[in-house]
């Protein structure tokens, strides 16, 4: 299965990604939120039950490296670790850059 994404605005349209993700029959287990700022995509996680990209999902080697490489190389190795390719991974990257929100189902 591809993975799906969905570029929002704010929490109030990450919600209702969420909302249609689960409409589509996919589990809450299966969603995953990421923003920027770490407390805005742990904040998203609590509210909305969801997950956050982690070791389980990048792997130990990547999740090391993460903790030595710049804020926008960890979001685009935690994208590609999610099956999103590299190129798009950097242009999600620099709509993170601007306060969007990703909502994807991996």
């Amino acid at each position: 299965m591809k993975t799906k994404v969905k570029l929002v605005e704010g929490e109030e349209y990450a919600i209702r990604a969420i909302r249609g993700f689960r409409e589509e029959g996919h589990s809450l287990n299966k969603i995953y939120v990421l923003a920027h700022d770490d407390d805005r995509t742990e904040g998203l996680r609590r509210l909305t039950d969801t997950n956050t990209i982690g070791v389980m999902e990048e792997g130990m080697a990547t999740a090391f490296a993460n903790l030595f490489r710049s804020r926008g190389d960890q979001l685009r190795a935690k994208m590609e670790s999610l099956g999103i390719s590299a190129l798009e991974a950097e242009r999600y990257e620099k709509e993170l850059d601007k306060g969007r929100i990703i909502v994807l189902v991996w």
